[in-house]
């Protein structure tokens, strides 16, 4: 496996200017092959991307959930929900083949920069940042004649050289790590000498975000404040924004007055709340009616639970309620900017969600005594103040799930089929669509609906082509499909794997324990393949290894052409069962 080329190579790739090659090719269908400059700006669709980090499949009320979600709402029912959205298990992963087009392991994310093992340092795909074997969709755009502007978190790179205003992006706010402080109470030297102070910069400068300010409300200043910007300017450039919110991310944190309207309305518990949002989920249409949701697998029955218990899981589910109503009243804005402008109408908007919801036991950024050195306060009465520090457990993740199983981390569909829906322009609404759709295919959605295409090279090297399809037909209502049911599409992360073929799945999750890597030392596995039909058993309930030897040999054999194409590095000593 080839080693990476050193950061001093890198480094230099990236911030060179962002002009494209020759080899640059012109809109594929509206000029002529011998055309080479990049198509004017009038009539082209201005981009806004939008996305939720660790958002449950059924948060969205236009999902089944019974969160306040208006905005959100609104622009789901008025485009195309997708049922069968797919992302990488987490969220750097994830970010890599939404901006690049292509796997994971080969944009630089084969493992998170924070998880990679010594089998993986130094390998090709594994480098822990976005590499200069892709080429951003911001970048391409940018080169194309968009203007680029990015607000939220970017987790993609921690260097000036790997931020967003070297990968393409015009104007950029942004958060560097993967998550931070909801209130910025981590820009203290006390967080920094615990090694947890977040990283922000505003183009290639690092600055210091405002403490006390609610970080998702902070993201739609800066996005609303560029867009302004430009408006008053008088550009006449079509824009493509990237909207990153760390909503409804852990630390569960959230202004008061958003909290208390939740007040009581988890206290039945997670087993409840699955049921009614599946219920609601059938009624809307967006799963069979015969869908039987997945068992819990990580968490206690709610019954089972203690009164402070559940005192203290329903005040948990309360502050993410009050993030995930925050982060629609945030969209909310930003909409409402775009009316103002006179630039909705023009504006594709694609949202979606990086990954499936967190089910760990969060108590802390550390644990240990670094709560007592931070000052964390997790009292009942605390929770969701700046310096409260919990997740909000496995129960509520896999009940925000439903029907799937498990959640974020695992290439099952509870950590990999996320929300995700597109509106506005050029797309026909009132729909719901459910092909197998992926991630990687947004970057060439977007270079379709711009009327571009991939150059072969950017900045003097060859880039990997795109894997993703283009969604514009299917957006216009033109087909139901983008991908044949002979299409593999393959998923691997933290050594758990997955193999989607048409309505057939296969998931191999190796066992926890002492012997095992670092992430895997608790959860869900026993080292052994299994099968599932995603068209008659959405929730994986059913493994179907052994009644369908021949699909499993055929999908194990896709399973084997994927990892060796992508250079997936293999568990070497899986844990014992």
């Amino acid at each position: 496996m080839a080693k990476r080329r050193s950061f001093k190579s890198l480094a230099l790739a990236l911030v060179a200017a962002t002009s494209l090659s020759a080899a640059w090719a012109a809109p594929a269908l509206a000029q002529s092959a011998a055309t080479t400059q990049a198509p004017q700006a009038q009539g082209r669709p201005n981009f806004l991307v939008i996305v939720a980090d660790d958002l449950g499949w059924s948060d969205l009320g236009a999902f089944g959930g019974e969160i306040r979600t208006p905005n959100l709402d609104a622009l789901a029912l008025k485009g195309v929900r997708f049922t069968g959205f797919h992302t990488a298990p987490t969220c750097s992963p994830t970010r890599s083949e939404l901006l690049s087009g292509v796997d994971n392991h080969e944009a630089g994310l084969g493992s998170m920069a924070e998880l990679l093992d010594a089998s993986q340092r130094g390998h090709d795909g594994y480098e822990g940042f976005l590499n200069n074997r892709v080429a951003s969709i911001a970048e391409l755009l940018q080169a194309g004649g968009y203007h680029t502007l990015m607000a939220g978190k970017w987790h993609l790179g921690l260097t000036e050289q790997t931020s967003p205003a070297a990968r393409g992006f015009d104007q950029s706010y942004a958060l560097l790590q993967g998550l931070s402080n909801h209130f910025g109470a981590d820009q203290t030297e006390a967080w920094g000498k615990a090694g947890e102070r977040s990283t922000w910069r505003e183009g290639l400068k690092e600055v210091h975000y405002p403490q006390g300010k609610y970080v998702d409300d902070q993201f739609a200043d800066q996005l609303i404040g560029f867009l302004d910007q430009s408006a008053k300017a008088g550009d006449t450039k079509p824009f493509f924004a990237y909207l990153t919110f760390t909503g409804p991310h852990w630390p569960m944190q959230a202004p008061p007055e958003d909290i208390a309207r939740y007040k009581g309305r988890y206290d039945a518990g997670y087993d409840v709340l699955k049921a009614q949002r599946l219920a609601r989920q059938k009624e809307l249409g967006l799963v069979p009616q015969d869908a039987v949701a997945h068992a819990h697998e990580l968490a206690k029955p709610w019954d089972s639970l203690t009164p402070e218990e559940k005192a203290l899981e329903s005040r948990k589910m309360e502050i993410y309620a009050a993030m995930v109503d925050r982060l629609d009243q945030n969209v909310g804005r930003v909409i409402t900017e775009l009316k103002r402008s006179g630039r909705y109408d023009n504006t594709t908007i694609i949202f979606l969600a990086d990954n499936g919801p967190e089910g760990n036991l969060i108590t802390g950024p550390k644990g240990g005594n670094f709560n007592q050195l931070l000052k964390i306060d997790n009292s009942l009465s605390n929770l969701g103040k700046a310096n409260s520090y919990v997740g909000y457990g496995p129960g509520w993740a896999e009940a925000n799930a439903v029907p799937s199983r498990l959640v974020k981390s695992y290439p099952t569909e509870g950590g990999i089929r996320t929300t995700a829906f597109a509106s506005g322009a050029g797309v026909q609404g009132g729909r719901i669509n459910t092909a197998n759709l992926s991630v990687t295919d947004i970057a060439p959605t977007l270079l379709q609906l711009a009327g571009l295409t991939q150059p072969a090279s950017f900045n003097g090297h060859p880039i990997l082509p795109h894997e993703g399809h283009g969604w514009s037909q299917l957006l216009a209502g033109k087909t139901d499909t983008v991908r044949s049911p002979e299409e593999a599409l393959g998923y691997e992360l933290f050594y758990r794997r997955g193999l989607r073929k048409g309505d057939w799945k296969i998931v191999y999750l190796p066992a926890a324990g002492a012997d095992a890597a670092v992430y895997l030392k608790s959860g869900v596995g026993d080292n052994q393949w299994r099968l599932y039909n995603l068209a008659r058993d959405p929730g994986e309930t059913t493994d179907l290894s052994a009644s369908e030897p021949a699909k499993l040999k055929e999908l194990l054999a896709d399973w084997d052409s994927y990892a060796k194409a992508k250079q997936v590095i293999a568990l070497k000593k899986p844990a014992q069962p």
